[in-house]
């Protein structure tokens, strides 16, 4: 069965840093856009970052530029999202997606989210 698995979400203070990983198993990860995402309560759903299957450019919204940093490991079926200076604001609910490129909108795989709260 293929699934995407996040992991890593958790409570931090404000200026704190998490990783987060997203685990695939029954596909490889290798020929796939990876997106994470994040939905706060009450809000909707934002993109932050999402890294291609073929050149590994990665692109990231406005809110996590300069603070968030997207990796891949392709030997390991895994992705990474390395945040760092976390703000309350980046409180959300943290899902992975795989697609065939980034600017793609159907997405094949989804995760089932790991939660991130930033609180002192």
């Amino acid at each position: 069965q293929a699934q995407l698995v996040e992991s890593g979400g958790g409570l931090v203070q404000p200026g704190g840093s998490l990783r987060l990983s997203c685990a695939a198993s029954g596909f490889t990860l290798d020929f796939y856009a990876m997106s994470w995402f994040r939905q706060a309560p009450g809000k909707g759903r934002e993109r932050v970052s999402c890294i291609s299957s073929n050149d590994g450019r990665r692109s990231y919204a406005d809110s996590v530029k300069g603070r968030f940093t997207m990796s891949r490991d392709n030997a390991k079926n895994t992705v990474y999202l390395q945040m760092n200076s976390l703000k309350p604001e980046d409180t959300a609910v943290y899902y992975c997606a795989a697609a065939t490129y980034c600017w793609f909108t159907n997405y094949d795989y989804w995760g089932q989210g790991t939660q991130v709260t930033v609180s002192s």
